[in-house]
């Protein structure tokens, strides 16, 4: 062999060795990109699973939060409602003693008195007007309706009087307040109709919004 043919054979055998060690590093990067790809897709799937665990975490928080939030709003209401019904239960329970203090003190009024009973009646209508703040208070309002139409929602008719001076179904006379408290009727009043007069004409249909409006477009022209 030639010193030519010898060079020329040192460097196939030097072109063939870095060929082949490219190669097994081409080989080695190829695998442990392989091995980060498979990293990566699994650290995505956990992120993912995470991710929707975080989710659904955040959603159970939420419900319960509504629930909580719709608990307390309907104990509130349950708590108001109780109160509003003991307090209706009290009321109710002392308008009879309340209607036993008036006729007392209407008695007495009428009849003479010394200046000690005088000041004993006196006193008792105190306590009468100190009842009554505490039902106004709470909001309860006495239903006197002499002279109104009578409401057969808020009345209780007792009897008839015939007087054709006045509207037909006119409440006369009333023999015992009923009371109120909010919207709610807790006695109905005791009351006297009448019949015999005119009927008593409806109520006029309020005025429109409209109307100052064309008014004022009839005054600006």
């Amino acid at each position: 062999m030639t010193e030519e043919e010898m060079v020329e054979a040192a460097i196939r055998a030097g072109e063939e060795a870095a060929a082949n060690d490219f190669k097994l590093k081409y080989e080695q990067a190829q695998n442990e990109l392989a091995e980060v790809r498979k990293k990566l897709a699994a650290a995505e799937e956990t992120a993912t699973t995470a991710d929707a665990k975080v989710r659904e975490a955040q959603d159970r928080v939420a419900r319960l939060q509504a629930d909580w939030d719709n608990y307390r709003r309907r104990t509130a209401s349950e708590r108001l409602a109780e109160k509003g019904r003991a307090t209706e239960k009290l009321v109710t329970a002392l308008l009879p003693v309340l209607d036993d203090m008036e006729r007392a003190i209407d008695h007495a009024r009428m009849q003479e008195m010394d200046e000690a009973f005088s000041q004993f009646v006196d006193g008792v209508e105190a306590v009468r007007a100190k009842m009554l703040d505490v039902f106004g208070h709470e909001g309860v309002e006495a239903i006197d309706p002499k002279g109104e139409a009578f409401n057969p929602l808020e009345h209780q008719a007792v009897g008839r009087v015939e007087d054709p001076e006045q509207y037909d179904e006119t409440v006369n006379d009333v023999y015992q307040k009923g009371y109120r408290m909010a919207d709610r009727v807790l006695r109905a009043a005791m009351v006297t109709v009448t019949y015999g007069g005119e009927k008593r004409p409806a109520p006029e249909p309020e005025a429109s919004e409209e109307a100052p409006d064309a008014a004022s477009d009839e005054a600006a022209e």
